[in-house]
């Protein structure tokens, strides 16, 4: 194993790690990583690296993703990309995210690939480049259908032939992004991939060569929209072993990479009638046995799954009560016995019981996106 310690500004010392700790399978991002290269076959792949790697830690991750034969890293704002090359990344990297014009020299100092979502931002880029004597990489923005940032499918003629004039820029890329390409139902996805393909029609039309990397799927597109491959990909939670939505068609196999766990600190037994937190939500009718837990909603352990989140002592499921506070929980084990330093998962596996991040998305009514990305840095990772 190999530990980060706590990444907290209280904490000086490496040697340090919590009860609460994440652990973060490197075998099975590899294991994930090969079958999402099989699945799309000779197209590159770029890793999804944005919000720390999805929970998983973004410089440790990018280490690795350079070390199994990632082609391209993707992160979503420039400070994501400076830390990388901070930390001794080389390989190449894409900010997805819109940019202010301050921060181009930044990018183009860095090596870091620049989304060009406007004509603005196009000669913006240009200048800051040709003022620096060099070329700055860029991808070129279409949007098909997210109305967030890019150049409307509708408009992109212009901006194609605008790219292409301007001197000091090298368009290595185009891209778009689909909004629901985990659904059952795949008709706005197609429409968006229709479109995409008609703006790289423009290319042959105004006698332009096509970007080295077109690119469009996510995770969803992979598993389910093969024509969307184009010559590279963008796999994102499914890179981390979990599918993007319950609808999606499962025609890659990946496993869970992130074991989310803590410890038993504290045993006691409660009296009926006494109640348990804040608010006083929760008491018991009758004599219960339970156990404190250090994990709260300061580590990502939403509050709003009070009353329905579950954790496994020993490999059997024991019901969180009362309202989950910022650092502890309680956890009802009834007349079981558990101890001080117990092992408790909050996501994993325990003999052959199971809890999934999408187990605790449904307790908190949200997506495992936001339980993966919301388990704050104080948390400590370890990399197996």
């Amino acid at each position: 194993m190999q530990e980060t310690g706590i990444n907290h500004p209280l904490v000086s010392t490496k040697d340090v790690v919590r009860p609460t700790l994440v652990e973060v399978d490197l075998g099975a991002v590899r294991e994930n990583f090969r079958n999402i290269k099989k699945k799309v076959e000779n197209c590159s792949v770029m890793a999804i690296l944005k919000a720390n790697a999805y929970g998983h830690g973004l410089v440790r991750i990018a280490e690795y993703m350079e070390q199994i034969g990632a082609d391209y890293l993707g992160v979503a704002v420039l400070e994501e990309g400076l830390l990388l090359r901070e930390q001794g990344i080389n390989m190449p990297v894409l900010v997805l995210g819109g940019i202010l014009g301050n921060q181009i020299p930044y990018f183009i100092k860095n090596d870091l690939t620049i989304t060009a979502s406007s004509i603005d931002k196009l000669k913006i880029i240009d200048k800051a480049a040709k003022q620096l004597n060099t070329k700055a990489k860029v991808h070129l923005k279409i949007d098909t259908g997210m109305e967030r940032i890019g150049v409307h499918y509708y408009n992109a003629e212009k901006f194609v032939q605008t790219a292409f004039s301007c001197t000091n820029i090298e368009v290595e890329g185009i891209f778009s992004h689909f909004a629901n390409a985990d659904s059952s139902d795949l008709s706005h996805a197609n429409k968006q991939l229709k479109r995409f393909k008609d703006v790289l029609k423009l290319f042959n039309k105004n006698d332009l060569p096509v970007p080295k990397y077109v690119h469009m799927a996510n995770s969803g597109a992979i598993l389910q929209i093969p024509d969307s491959y184009f010559t590279m990909v963008r796999p994102g939670i499914l890179l981390y072993g979990v599918y993007p939505s319950k609808q999606v068609k499962k025609t890659v196999d990946v496993k869970p990479v992130l074991s989310w766990k803590s410890r038993v600190v504290y045993f006691k037994v409660i009296l009926p009638g006494h109640p348990v937190g804040y608010g006083s939500t929760w008491q018991s009718k009758k004599q219960i046995r339970a156990v404190t837990v250090p994990v709260g909603y300061g580590d990502g352990y939403f509050r709003n799954m009070s009353g329905k989140a579950m954790v496994l002592i020993r490999g059997k499921s024991y019901p969180v009560i009362g309202t989950i506070s910022m650092d502890q929980i309680v956890v009802n084990i009834n007349n079981d016995s558990a101890y001080n330093d117990d092992e408790v998962v909050l996501i994993g596996r325990h003999g052959n019981s199971e809890i999934r991040c999408e187990d605790l998305a449904e307790w908190a009514g949200t997506v495992p996106y936001e339980i993966l990305t919301n388990i704050n840095t104080r948390v400590p990772r370890i990399y197996i």
